[in-house]
């Protein structure tokens, strides 16, 4: 028998899209541009700092991270946001963030809260992970739509007392996916100021915050730190997937406060799946370079430029600020990726597939979600393509 709280899970989104699409024959060459899979260059080094290690690989890896990848990491935290953490109590390694913000769950979510089950808020649209998060610890997600109105962010904020009360976990996504969304210093200001007289934690995926426009996105432990909140209110999860083009790497991190991290860690021991020693060696190396990364973030920067260019006249259209997606209003999702697979063959992603129907609706059901991972060249003449489809 299969636990009953998970035999109302919606599928998967590519599962979902594959079901939608694949019975029909693709009407040209195929572009993908649904997955946000990087495919810039990373590091030329990376390989050989993995081949001069490569007897790590009889190993058993520490389950933390090495103590040199756990101090990169702090060193990172150090110069990106100016906040102190200390490397042995305030870090951990991650096998990618998806485990992370999962099993920080698993590790932080208490079975009740004010005597009641336990709510967990996660912005709609969403990364699957938070919901399922929610579902196996036993707490119910609580969805609030990111939409235009509210700056493609959730505003906890305006949820009732009776909800707040409950609430143990806030998930927040910034820059968001799929909008690219950037939560400012105020928001954050006022989420954490929340989190604090309601007594919740707040879960900060920040995975996509070094690929902005103009100025950095700020971070939520930041905040936090200057605002002087509990030191165990906030945990980021950043990974190298998206940083550094190194989604296979499989190399994240979790910062928070020490008992917090003490607890996820215990878990850690039990059920966790570290990374490899060779590839944490490489992760000590690139967390301590950010030469490529300006080089990233300047070549996503010429593909949002030609995505404006583009789109700017679409009524609803919004240049996002940060991540590598375009969240593209349509009629319907599902209607505009299968009229796209049919006639064109590129293959994006219907919005309602990454976002739950609430109260009659999906905040997702009328945008779809492309990503712009591919080299500038064939971004260009994909989005002329979705141009040329669906807006004339």
């Amino acid at each position: 028998m299969f636990p009953e709280r998970f035999s109302n899970l919606p599928a998967y989104a590519f599962p979902r899209l594959r079901s939608l699409l694949d019975s029909h024959e693709p009407g040209g060459d195929v572009v993908h541009m649904t997955i946000g899979e990087p495919k810039h260059t990373f590091p030329d080094w990376v390989s050989q700092i993995i081949a001069d290690n490569v007897a790590g690989f009889n190993r058993y890896p520490p389950n933390d991270g090495t103590p040199e990848l756990q101090q990169a990491i702090a060193d990172w935290v150090k110069r990106r946001f100016d906040v102190a953490l200390d490397p042995a109590t305030q870090v951990m390694a991650l096998n990618g963030t998806r485990e992370g913000l999962y099993n920080a769950a698993m590790a932080l979510c208490p079975e009740t809260k004010n005597g009641e089950p336990p709510l967990i808020l996660l912005p709609n649209p969403f990364y699957q992970v938070y919901m399922v998060a929610s579902i196996s610890v036993g707490a119910e997600p609580y969805f609030c739509a990111a939409t235009a109105e509210t700056g493609f962010l959730p505003d906890y904020a305006s949820l009732p007392e009776e909800v707040l009360k409950r609430v143990a976990i806030a998930y927040i996504c910034s820059p968001s996916n799929p909008q690219g969304a950037v939560a400012n210093k105020a928001y954050l200001t006022k989420l954490i100021a929340l989190a604090e007289q309601y007594d919740f934690k707040i879960f900060a995926d920040e995975c996509y915050s070094e690929i902005y426009r103009g100025s950095a996105p700020d971070g939520t432990l930041a905040v936090a730190t200057e605002m002087g909140a509990d030191p165990e209110r906030v945990l980021i999860f950043h990974s190298l997937s998206k940083r550094s083009n190194l989604p296979g790497l499989r190399s994240g991190f979790v910062a928070g406060g020490p008992e917090c991290l003490k607890r996820i860690k215990q878990l850690r021991a039990y059920a966790g799946a570290p990374l490899p020693l060779p590839l944490q060696r490489a992760a000590e190396k690139v967390w301590a370079d950010e030469a490529h990364v300006k080089e990233n973030r300047r070549l996503y920067a010429e593909k949002f430029e030609i995505a404006d260019k583009i789109f700017a006249d679409i009524p609803g259209y919004t240049s996002p600020v940060a991540g590598f997606f375009l969240w593209l209003p349509v009629d319907d999702g599902e209607t505009a990726a299968l009229k796209l697979w049919k006639e064109t063959g590129v293959r994006v992603l219907p919005g309602a597939y990454l976002s739950k129907d609430s109260n009659g609706d999906n905040p997702g059901k009328a945008y779809i979600r492309v990503a712009l991972v591919a080299p500038k060249n064939n971004v260009e003449a994909a989005l002329k393509t979705i141009r040329a489809c669906l807006y004339e």
